[in-house]
């Protein structure tokens, strides 16, 4: 008879990761997240794609920096 130190998801059901909604008939996956459905998959990827687009505004800092340094030497 197993119990719960066996395994990993004893007491919890699987949720999605963007809705926290129960899985149907299909599950997506996107980056290794269990999803619900497509709607689910493009809030993922909206953002993920987010996440990697805050950061260009301090791009351009570090390429000044660069160039700086470019023209001292």
């Amino acid at each position: 008879m197993p119990n719960c130190s066996d395994s990993l998801t004893c007491g919890r059901a699987a949720r999605c990761a963007v809705c926290d909604g129960r899985f149907g008939l299909v599950r997506y996956y996107s980056c290794r997240a269990p999803l619900c459905s497509k709607k689910c998959v493009d809030r993922f990827r909206d953002r993920r794609a987010s996440d990697r687009n805050w950061l260009p505004w301090r791009q351009p800092a570090s390429d000044q920096a660069t160039r700086n340094r470019a023209r001292a030497l």
